[in-house]
Parts: C-alpha cells; structure tokens; sequence
C-alpha cells in the first residue's frame, strides 16, 4: 500500500479548510476505514504467497470451522462466509480442481452436493492461518492484553448495530 496522508492529518485539514463538515466528522470511522484497507493488505499479500484468491480463503476458512468433517451445502456455506462471493459456484470448481475441496452426495436434499474440505485443503488453510495470525498479533502487540480487551468489546458493541 503506497504511503497515505494520516488520518490525524485528514483530520486537521477538515478542521483548518471545511469547519462546517469537522462538526459532524467520526474521527473513529475514519480510523476504522483505514485499519480496514492495511488488514486487507495484509492477507492480500498472504494469500499471493500461497497463491488463493480472497473468496477460496474464505471458503477453506469457512469449512474448516465447522465440526469434522468439515462440510457444508453451498448455501450455508455462502450465508456462513467471513468475505461473500458472488461467483461461489467458479471458487468451489477452482478450489476442487485444484483438490482442495470434494463434493459430495446430499443424503438429506438428492438434489445437491456437499462441500467438504480435503486434506489438502485443511493442510493449506492451517499454513495460510497460521501465517495470518502471526502478522496479525505483530501488529496488534502495540497494545496491551487489557487494551485488547477493551478495543473489543468497544467493537462489539457497535458491530451489533448492523449485526
């Protein structure tokens, strides 16, 4: 990510050049946005590493939550994703051709197929994850475990308002 303006600073030329727009400004939005875009970067630059594209990320991270043998119908697994998908059906053929996922017999609906991840998949999601965490708490060790505690129920509390 190129060098960006801060967001302190965007926020002082609100203040100095449109005073009638910093009355209303959420400095806390703007910082979240900007959060946003560098955790974004982040997996990016992950995920080239391992060659996956952000919805097969989500996809292998979504089956590997669920209980063994980690499987789902493309439904539950769209509405259960971290990042959607709006071509779900291209990532689960990329994703099986590459055997990271099978598809296998619906017992429950004749109709459909199940997603389940292949041990491939679950090797390549524990070093992708692994990976991700590692960077993830290199950043976040600036602040405090209490910090942390707090930044996350401070979180929560306004995530609820969509969720």
């Amino acid at each position: 990510m190129n060098k960006q303006t801060s967001v302190s600073s965007i926020l002082h030329k609100t203040a100095e050049n449109w005073p009638e727009s910093n009355n209303g400004i959420s400095p806390e939005i703007l910082r979240i946005h900007r959060i946003r875009d560098h955790l974004h970067n982040d997996l990016s630059q992950v995920l080239t590493k391992f060659k996956l594209q952000t919805a097969e990320f989500s996809v292998l991270e979504t089956l590997r939550k669920e209980a063994y043998p980690h499987c789902l119908t493309p439904t539950s697994l769209s509405s259960t994703m971290l990042f959607s998908s709006g071509g779900l059906t291209k990532v689960l053929n990329r994703l099986a051709n590459a055997g990271f996922i099978t598809r296998t017999d619906n017992f429950e609906d004749k109709r459909g197929k199940l997603v389940q991840l292949s041990k491939s998949g679950n090797d390549l999601i524990t070093m992708v994850i692994v990976e991700l965490h590692s960077q993830e708490q290199k950043k976040m060790a600036v602040l405090s475990v209490t910090e942390k505690q707090l930044l996350n129920q401070l979180l929560h509390k306004v995530l609820e308002v969509w969720e």
